[in-house]
């Protein structure tokens, strides 16, 4: 075959997202991460666009962030502009179905394609160092003199904290729709307003705040967990008395419209990047846990979630 024309069969074969993995690789990768730097999407996003690298899948990724509305800002954006892009991903979570449901945004995660779910996470309850308050039994009791007084900052509306705040308000006894709910539109937003002693209490993943509680800037007071996490010293809130558990997992999604070729091929990037290691560095390193889970598991998954979501902040009273 001459060269011309295996160039332009390559090319042909490109665009129909039909070329083996190998070879489609040599493009440059898009990661949408739909919040502001700082944050979990931010770190997971970054953290696995390394891992494409190192895996040989991916020569090059660039990010682009675009914070709000608990993600769905940025999902307009990839939804509008990557359409058959099989070279696009964005970062998404429990978050973004919160936000969905709370928001109603004009724009659905279903109108994207489902590639992999990637990591779980608890949350943590955090005080400000120069607060006051000492443990979450106190901020619970201040709660229930006046549920306005006591300032939650976290994620966007619909976030994991969001709905744990809620709950919390709600097995203490106190009415979930009075609780005074801050949302930031980045980890790094909501970190500084804690820091400044802005808000009462902010939650987050604990990989956000673990520098600052590591310095003692920050008291941890509980973790949304069933149990302690590994080598952290931090009661979870029902060893507390409080009814409340709740993860927050994390994944990426590919663009609408494209083929069943171009999303295994995404697929398989990401499979083989999760066993590198700088991946497992940045697993450690934030404390995430394995949650790997793809194709139409994931999509399942996903729906059940939404579901699931959707009635524990109709219980929350959030909707």
């Amino acid at each position: 075959m001459r060269r011309d024309t295996f160039l332009k069969s390559l090319a042909a074969l490109a665009a129909t997202g039909t070329l083996p993995l190998s070879a489609q690789a040599a493009a440059n990768l898009k990661m949408m991460i739909p919040a502001n730097p700082g944050g979990g999407w931010d770190t997971t996003g970054r953290a696995l666009g390394k891992a494409l690298q190192e895996a040989g899948v991916a020569t090059a990724v660039t990010y682009d962030n675009k914070g709000g509305a608990a993600g769905a800002i940025g999902l307009a954006q990839f939804v509008n502009a990557s359409k058959g892009d099989g070279n696009a991903l964005m970062v998404m979570g429990a978050v973004m179905l919160g936000g969905i449901i709370t928001g109603k945004p004009p724009v659905s995660v279903t109108q994207a394609t489902p590639i992999a779910r990637l990591t779980s996470e608890y949350n943590v309850f955090v005080l400000p160092a120069s607060s006051p308050l000492k443990t979450m039994k106190d901020v619970v009791e201040q709660m229930k003199k006046d549920p306005g007084s006591v300032k939650w900052g976290g994620g966007s509306r619909g976030s994991t904290e969001h709905i744990a705040a809620a709950m919390i308000a709600r097995e203490v006894g106190v009415d979930a729709s009075k609780i005074n709910y801050v949302a930031f539109r980045g980890g790094g937003e909501a970190t500084a307003a804690i820091l400044g002693g802005n808000v009462t209490v902010g939650g987050s993943g604990f990989s956000e705040f673990q520098q600052y509680i590591e310095a003692g800037k920050m008291r941890a007071i509980a973790v949304t967990s069933g149990q302690r996490l590994k080598g952290v010293d931090v009661p979870t809130l029902k060893e507390q008395g409080i009814n409340v558990e709740i993860g927050n997992w994390r994944g990426v999604y590919g663009a609408p419209g494209i083929s069943d070729a171009q999303r295994k091929a995404l697929t398989d990037m990401i499979l083989k990047a999760v066993k590198t290691k700088s991946w497992a560095e940045a697993m450690a390193k934030n404390s995430w846990t394995p949650a790997l889970m793809a194709g139409k598991e994931f999509e399942d998954f996903v729906d059940r979630e939404f579901a699931s979501l959707r009635a524990t902040m109709v219980k929350a009273g959030m909707v």
